[in-house]
């Protein structure tokens, strides 16, 4: 190894996939969430894996993220949980399915179908029930139910969902269950008139904590990727990425010498520091800096010392047997982005959707 490395273990992505589908009926469907490049990974690579799997539907954030996986090939249906009104022509163009949140989007979305003559084409009506951040109001429910039959010869009814803004934390347990007993409020004046559509509500938390508001869909993300934001359920997980990088070089500094921007360390006695290849372009930012974050070299931790530069960090090597050119474990195996990400005040979507395209990876089949 010469340089900084992502790998994404495939093996490790179809564990999590089946460890999730066992804690769900045999008739429930699951929706991979695949957004963020695959939550900084390969988006399509874990696709194509997930899609040999199984899996029953992909999610996306944005219309672009679900043309990328057409093109290469993805044919599973893919939900637009964000769509904007100037891609929705591309959107009906590449046969991706778009979440209607909002009464403009209804009439944005029925205006292009006319235009591009299209039938019978599936939408999903998402509902806020407490998340606050996109959704119809659920009292807009027969609304727009009236609006969608009145739409009939143009759209139908493929799901209807919603999304839980607490369901990792169980000391939020009352506000979760108002969400549901909200949405079940929505499905209940929904599935009389559209019996087959898909409804979904669980995230990853609401699959692990709420198995009986499963629906006819779970759509999961971060957990698929070998976080379940539970320790109980991480140590079932198996972390997709594994991050390396390895030593430039090697200083040694003397009490009062500086290192790095602002002379962000000043030593306090004789250190040894490392230089590493990754910096905030890469997706390790600058909170990780003086000390937060940290590395692991041959099984031991290093903290990063001084600022966070764009290219580089320095961590202190002071206890550690090591030479330019060794491997540097950043994330993986008992080097978890969750503990990484919790060392700084983040959380591990953060650190793994931020990791830089620049940053070479490899595809881990076996």
């Amino acid at each position: 190894m010469s340089e900084t490395l992502l790998e994404i273990h495939l093996p490790h992505l179809k564990h999590n996939y089946h460890f999730l589908k066992n804690r769900l009926t045999p008739t429930t469907k699951l929706l991979a969430v695949v957004k963020a490049f695959g939550y900084g990974s390969d988006a399509v690579a874990v696709a194509k894996c997930l899609a040999q799997e199984g899996v029953d539907y992909f999610g996306v954030a944005y219309v672009n993220e679900g043309i990328h996986l057409r093109k290469a090939g993805i044919t599973k249906p893919i939900l637009v949980l964000h769509p904007q009104r100037i891609n929705l022509q591309k959107l009906i163009a590449h046969d991706l399915e778009p979440s209607i949140y909002s009464q403009r989007l209804f009439e944005a979305f029925l205006a292009e179908l006319k235009q591009a003559g299209k039938k019978n084409y599936p939408i999903h009506l998402k509902f806020n029930t407490g998340l606050n951040r996109l959704g119809l109001n659920p009292d807009e429910c027969l609304s727009i139910l009236t609006q969608l039959e009145n739409s009939k010869e143009h759209m139908r009814l493929q799901g209807v969902f919603s999304h839980l803004a607490a369901s990792d934390d169980l000391t939020e347990d009352p506000f979760t269950t108002s969400q549901l007993n909200t949405f079940k409020r929505v499905v209940d004046l929904v599935k009389p008139k559209h019996p087959n559509a898909i409804v979904h509500t669980l995230n990853t938390s609401g699959v692990i904590h709420y198995p009986h508001a499963q629906y006819d869909m779970v759509r999961t993300g971060i957990s698929l990727y070998g976080y379940g934001n539970a320790a109980e359920v991480d140590a079932q997980l198996k972390p997709v990425l594994r991050l390396t990088t390895i030593i430039s070089q090697i200083h040694h500094l003397e009490a009062g010498d500086s290192l790095g921007y602002n002379r962000g360390f000043i030593a306090e006695k004789s250190t040894q520091t490392a230089t590493l290849p990754l910096g905030h372009a890469d997706g390790i930012g600058r909170i990780y800096g003086n000390g937060n974050g940290f590395v692991f070299i041959h099984g031991k931790k290093a903290p990063i010392l001084g600022n966070v530069c764009m290219d580089m960090i320095m961590v202190d090597v002071t206890n550690i047997d090591c030479e330019e050119g060794d491997e540097v474990l950043v994330i993986g195996p008992n080097a978890t982005a969750e503990n990484l990400a919790n060392s700084a005040g983040t959380i591990s979507y953060e650190l793994i959707t931020g990791l830089s395209q620049r940053i070479q990876r490899r595809i881990i089949t076996e």
